[in-house]
């Protein structure tokens, strides 16, 4: 099998690109416009950094695109020329939180290269050791064929469905985990503004156990990751379709996020006072630069 190449080299993409690597894949990647922090990740993943786009596709198998929502389409314009060229002609993946109407956009840019193209939902964390690591859904002529990385380390399930219909579920999915995550950081920054957090806290531990604990496993991260979530809750309110009143609630929900990542990068007060309410642990700063 050819290279694989994974862009970018954030947290999820480096770790893929890892597991990748440990089981015997030649992984590459691109650290153009990125930070020293995120050059180190790719070294420490054992990632091959190339700065010339034709030279990291020209005969790879892959192109896995794990990028914010934002960056989807860009990367695969930016992409393009290079594909076309590429004689290895790689399977182009979309492993991005975006709507099936802008992976189908993606997919317009891919196919005119020649290339595959797949469309990919990541759902679950970063692979780490010792455990199996997130699962791609996939879906599109192509997707059997992207199943062969199962055997470098990924878990790819293939289902039935027309290009968007990964991101769909990927679509549904983040719409409860983020959307829930919302509303629990609203809950309980109300409830502490109110003076009732204790309280609140205390009921929510006899009444709802399941619910409170994890809020828990939640809460403590969400000022550092809000930053990413906003785009993809744009894309949600996409989804759910943009004269419903769904799209209203995800919109709103992709403002408290620009807020609450606002608020990461100045007053620490709040951030402070909701980390203690749930786990009374500091939240760790975040390099804006990567």
């Amino acid at each position: 099998m050819g290279p694989v190449v994974v862009i970018a080299a954030g947290e999820m993409g480096a770790a893929v690109g890892g597991r990748l690597n440990e089981q015997g894949a030649e992984v590459r990647t691109s650290l153009a416009g990125r930070s020293a922090k995120t050059a180190e990740r790719a070294r420490r993943h054992g990632l091959i950094a190339l700065d010339d786009d034709a030279q990291l596709v020209e005969d790879a198998a892959f192109v896995l695109s794990i990028v914010p929502p934002a960056e989807a389409v860009p990367l695969a314009r930016r992409l393009a020329a290079a594909l076309a060229d590429s004689r290895a002609k790689p399977i182009y993946v979309d492993c991005n939180a975006v709507s099936p109407e802008t992976v189908g956009d993606v997919a317009t840019a891919i196919e005119r290269t020649g290339c595959a193209f797949v469309d990919a939902g990541i759902i679950g964390a970063p692979p780490r050791p010792g455990t199996p690591g997130p699962k791609f859904y996939a879906c599109g002529p192509a997707a059997a064929r992207f199943a062969a990385l199962r055997e470098h380390g990924l878990d790819v399930r293939t289902i039935d469905g027309k290009i968007g219909t990964a991101s769909a579920l990927k679509m549904a999915y983040g719409s409860i985990t983020k959307g829930f995550t919302a509303i629990g950081a609203a809950a309980m920054l109300g409830a502490t503004k109110a003076g009732v957090a204790e309280l609140f806290k205390r009921e929510l531990a006899d009444s709802q156990p399941a619910l409170k604990a994890w809020l828990e496993r939640q809460m403590p991260n969400v000022y550092a990751k809000a930053y990413r979530w906003v785009a993809e809750m744009e894309e949600v309110s996409g989804f759910v379709g943009e004269a419903s009143p769904s799209a209203q609630m995800f919109k709103g929900v992709a403002r408290l996020y620009q807020e609450l990542a606002r608020s990461y990068e100045g007053d620490r007060r709040e951030i402070e006072a909701l980390a203690k309410f749930v786990k009374d642990q500091a939240v760790r700063p975040r390099d804006r630069a990567d």
